[in-house]
């Protein structure tokens, strides 16, 4: 596998003032195309993408998974086989680009996902109520498919076949929890990793950084969970 198959997928809000540096990060040659999805942003997000080389991509209807659909679409359309799913904050850290991609690159799984609760994250990075939720539904998953996952972070690596077969739905912050039990439930091999999370190189997050944004997001990540693991005879 080459990195020119590679599409790194960076859904962004409002994120100007964090896309400069995080693009230079992205190291030469890991892969072909860098998708910026500007997710209905009121500031310079799109103009600072584009500057950088990025290819912008437009979802001007508010939604994470909204965002990452699109952003997978854009891939898909390039003619990209495998997609990496980046937050555009920031805190995701590029330089964990290859070992992410190698599990996907070796054929050792299809899915690999980024933990942000592994001793190489920066202290403080997590907020208590976002690391609580993560907490809760990952280990929910676990359990009903006996995959070792310890969070749900946004840093993950996935073949696009796999992601296609998946037929997702949700366009909400409930779409890595779909994604996640979904390939459990189809048996697709999952693999985590743990990552350099960092704090956010500028302004506060839109999820965790209050504790509204908090709460609306482990509701849709357990209501996701709660509705997936309850249809396991379904597909799709």
């Amino acid at each position: 596998m080459t990195a020119e198959q590679v599409a790194i997928i960076i859904p962004a809000l409002n994120e100007e003032g964090a896309l400069p540096t995080l693009l230079a990060e992205i190291p030469a040659q890991i892969a072909k195309w860098v998708i910026v999805v500007d997710n209905g942003s009121t500031d310079a997000t799109a103009d600072v993408a584009r500057a950088t080389g990025a290819i912008v991509a437009s979802e001007p209807t508010r939604g994470y998974g909204r965002a990452c659909l699109k952003g997978f679409q854009t891939a898909c359309e390039l003619g990209a086989t495998i997609v990496v799913y980046m937050d555009g904050d920031g805190s995701d850290d590029p330089a964990d680009l290859a070992m992410m991609l190698a599990p996907l690159q070796e054929g050792r799984a299809d899915v690999v996902v980024g933990s942000r609760v592994g001793p190489r994250s920066e202290r403080g990075a997590i907020p208590p109520q976002a690391r609580l939720g993560n907490w809760l539904v990952s280990h929910m998953i676990s359990l009903l498919y006996r995959v070792q996952l310890h969070d749900i972070g946004s840093f993950r690596v996935i073949r696009c076949s796999v992601l296609a077969d998946l037929k997702m739905r949700e366009m909400t912050f409930g779409w890595p929890v779909e994604m996640l039990v979904k390939a459990a439930r189809q048996g697709y091999r999952i693999q985590e990793l743990p990552i350099h999370y960092r704090r956010r190189s500028h302004g506060r997050s839109k999820v965790a950084g209050t504790i509204t944004g908090s709460i609306k997001a482990a509701y849709y990540m357990l209501s996701t969970t709660l509705r997936y693991t309850g249809a396991r005879e379904q597909h799709g």
